[in-house]
Formats: structure tokens, sequence, C-alpha cells
């Protein structure tokens, strides 16, 4: 193969991908960061003794993870030691509080002792769910997306039925359970990263199978730890990182160019790792943009969040590592993400305690918190009384449902939310978690992962195929890697 270079735009987990697949086949790659450290969302951060993750929490589908650190004839226990959770989280409703094992037979017995005959279609439902992981894991999400032909061949389209794309899950996972708080929990994956439930394809039920089959994960010292080991990976291979370096410019003028700090860097490919919107809208000249901002508008964005980290100068009891207060109306806060998109009333939340399983991550006796309210995307009043009338009211929340009393001991609070995703990422609209998964930017009908315009150049991540979450974002940047070498080959 000739000599080729590649210049990859931001670090996140698909570039992270993306850079490392290249180098590993002989590709001279270089990541521009405009932040001081590599992981995009997934960054870390430090302050009296406690470390916070800045972005994902959760780690599912270890399977795609271990696909990935295969592809380079490693496995993940070379870089980081892995745990499962058990219980995977704890879900707090008004008056009751439910752990989910991570024992199926004791999930069974959970889900019957809610509803008469919900055990066995528990187990009907992840049946159907484990088709659907496989065909979408396994093939669909490996694919460009670059056109409907792609998907002439693919093996289950003779089967296109059961993966009920025309079906959307609110209705299907009531094909199955009644009682609401089984409900809340089937439907939580999709209405925290993506969409309502009534427009969300059923498809995605394969994340209920990620959930309470696959179970839940932890890298012991932190989220980041997934971030350090591809870091060190890309690095064992040869790419080169340039953090510090807002990009300012991409042109085309026989090479690809990006400017970057005030200088020119060529190269015979560029990846977008970076906001796609951002990239096409400030970065590109106007007769190089594929889409209009009518079209960006047009997209269904998936939620934005306020987030909190904290630090507590004791022990939080009641906690588990996740936990999910469901102790609100489920369909209120979803209409005000979704549909009214306005700050919420009473909104659910999340709260990640990391240091009930690991003790690096946090002083000897004293917590880690990370908090997490899903909101509307490009929301304005992003202010610092809003912020604080949103801590109080959580910490009250969960003082409350956990019986122990902290406030007093908290020793350290910052806040994140839609300005500092706008600043720090270039994120469209303040988004977290990138497009929502519609039936409409489903597959080909996302954003293109190929420029249509300049072949040479190319996007990874959450706006574009597959979508949403480390996983997909995992997949999107070796997908987007394996593009790149067929046309270097070709």
């Amino acid at each position: 193969m000739k000599p080729t270079t590649t210049t990859i735009i931001g670090s996140g987990f698909s570039s992270l991908a993306a850079a490392t697949s290249l180098a590993a086949n002989g590709v001279e790659v270089t990541i521009i960061e405009k932040n001081g450290t590599p992981g995009g969302r997934a960054r870390k951060f430090e302050e009296q003794g406690f470390t916070f993750d800045m972005g994902p929490s959760w780690y599912w589908m270890p399977d795609v993870f271990d696909k990935y650190f295969q592809r380079f004839n490693k496995t993940t226990s070379d870089y980081y030691n892995l745990i499962r959770l058990d219980p995977s989280y704890r879900v707090f409703f008004p008056e009751e509080r439910i752990d989910i094992p991570a024992d199926f037979v004791s999930l069974k017995e959970l889900f019957e002792s809610k509803e008469k005959g919900a055990g066995q279609r528990l187990e009907d439902f992840l049946k159907d769910a484990a088709i659907k992981y496989d065909a979408g894991i396994n093939d669909l999400v490996y694919k460009p997306g670059l056109s409907l032909f792609e998907f002439a061949q693919w093996k289950v389209l003779k089967g296109l039925a059961e993966l009920d794309l025309l079906k959307n899950f609110h209705d299907f996972a009531r094909k199955y359970f009644s009682n609401p708080q089984l409900l809340s929990i089937i439907e939580f994956p999709v209405l925290f990263l993506g969409a309502m439930p009534k427009e969300t394809p059923a498809l995605y039920s394969l994340m209920n199978y990620a959930d309470l089959k696959l179970g839940t994960w932890y890298p012991m010292g932190g989220m980041n730890k997934i971030v350090e080991g591809m870091v060190k990976l890309a690095e064992e291979v040869g790419v080169k990182f340039k953090y510090n370096q807002p990009v300012e410019r991409i042109s085309m003028n026989g090479t690809m160019i990006v400017e970057a700090g005030g200088h020119e860097i060529k190269s015979d490919f560029v990846v977008g790792g970076a906001d796609y919107h951002h990239i096409e809208t400030h970065l590109l000249d106007k007769a190089d943009r594929q889409y209009s901002e009518r079209y960006w508008e047009g997209r269904t964005m998936a939620p934005s969040c306020l987030l909190y980290y904290v630090g507590v100068d004791k022990r939080v009891e009641g906690l588990k590592h996740h936990n999910l207060f469901f102790d609100t109306p489920f369909d209120e806060h979803a209409i005000e993400i979704y549909k009214t998109s306005k700050w919420p009333r009473n909104p659910l939340f999340y709260v990640c305690c990391p240091s009930k399983t690991d003790n690096t991550v946090a002083p000897m006796g004293k917590e880690n918190l990370f908090i997490l309210i899903p909101i509307a995307p490009g929301l304005e009043g992003d202010d610092q009384k809003k912020r604080d009338d949103y801590f109080k009211m959580v910490i009250d929340r969960i003082e409350r449902h956990t019986g122990s009393s902290f406030s007093e001991a908290i020793s350290y609070q910052k806040s994140y939310s839609v300005s500092e995703f706008k600043s720090d990422y270039n994120s469209f609209k303040g988004n977290a978690y990138g497009l929502a998964n519609t039936l409409k930017q489903t597959a080909f009908l996302k954003p293109r992962l190929q420029h249509k315009k300049i072949k040479n150049l190319y996007y990874t991540g959450q706006l574009t195929t597959p979508g949403p979450g480390m996983p997909p974002s995992l997949i999107s940047g070796q997908v987007v890697a394996d593009q790149i070498l067929k046309s270097i080959k070709s």
C-alpha cells in the first residue's frame, strides 16, 4: 500500500478507534484535539482527591469493546480491569426502591413479583431482543450507511419483520408488560439516550438485551481508563497526538488541508470526529457544505443534560453504583425533553456513585457523586441560579429517598451543561448524546459518513453512522477506517 496520511479532528472514542485502525494498517495518522487531554466527552478531571469521569458512566455491550481490542490481537484486560456490577443498578420509585440483579433467574423472580406472568414474558421479550441485538450490533451497525443497497444482501432482510422497524417501542413493550414500574425499567434506556418511546423503533429493545442480559460493567479506576487504554494502543501503532489545537478551517487544494493553531496540516484524508454540524457549518467553505441549516434544524436530537460533579466528605448510605430516580412522572419529563423543549419542572435524574465500587476515585471514607438530569437540547437560560436550584432539588430528593443526610458534608461541587457542551465540544445545540434513535434517523438516513462533494473527507461519531453511545462510537471509527482503507486499496 502506498504511503498515506490521515488527519483526524477530535480524540473521542470514534476518533481513537479510527486512528488506531488506520495506523495498524500502515497509514500515518495524526489526531488534532482542541482540549488539553484526550477522550472527548469521556475526559476526566481531579479535584481535592476526587477523580471525576466527565461523561459516560455506563459500560454496556462488553462484546463490542472485546471485538475492538481483538482487532489488534489485544484484550480489554491488557488495558483495564473490568468487573460486572451486581446489582446492575438501583431504581428509586415514589414509595419503593428496586435493585436490578445481575443474575437472570433473580431478575425473572423480581419481574414476576411485580406482575403475574411477567417473569416468563421477560424471557420471551429478551429472546426477541437477542435477535435484534445480533442483527443490529453484529451486522447493521457495521455498515457505512452510504446507500440503501448496502442492505439488499443483509442477512436479516429476509426476517425484516423480526426487527420491528415499523413498530414503536412504547406499544411493543406493552405487549409484554403492564406494571408501571416494569415499564419504566424497560423504557429508561431509550428515554435517557434517544427519543420518546412512541417515536423509537421497537428495534431498540436490543438495548434491553444489553442491559438485562449482557449486564452492566465497570473498569476499575474509572471510565477514563478505557480512553487511557485506547490512547496507549493508538500510540503503540504509531498514532501522533496534538493537543490544544482547535481547528480553524478545512479545505481541499490537491490535498486535504487542516488549519489549526496557525499551522497548515496536509494529508490525503481527513476524518471529522468533532461535532459534525460544527465541521460542516464553521470549518468548511459554504460551497463545500452538504447540509443546510434548515436540514440541521429538522434533526431530532437526543437530550442534553445538566451534570453535577460532587465530592462528599462522608459515606452516603442507600446508594448503589448506579441509581435511577424515577420518583416523579416519567411521561411528563419525557414531554419536556422531546416535545415542549423546556426546563423540566420535576425531572427524573440519575446518580452514579463509583466510590461504592472503586476506592481509588475518592479519598477514604468519602463519596464521589456524578448527577445527571436529562434536558432538551438547545435550552436557553442556562444560568447559575437555575443550576443552584436544580442542585438543591436533586440533593433534597436523594436525601429523602436514601434517608442519608449529607448536604452539609459536600466539600466540592461543579456543574456542567449546555454552555459547556458548546464551548468544550462545539456541540450542536449543546446536545450530549447526538441524534435521537428515530426511524427517520436510522442507518443511511443519518448524516453521511463520507462527504458527498469532498471524497477524502469522512465523519465519525455520534451524529453519523451508527449513532450515539460509547459502543456505537467505537464501531463508527472502525467503519470509517475500513472505508478509507478500501479507498486506498482501490
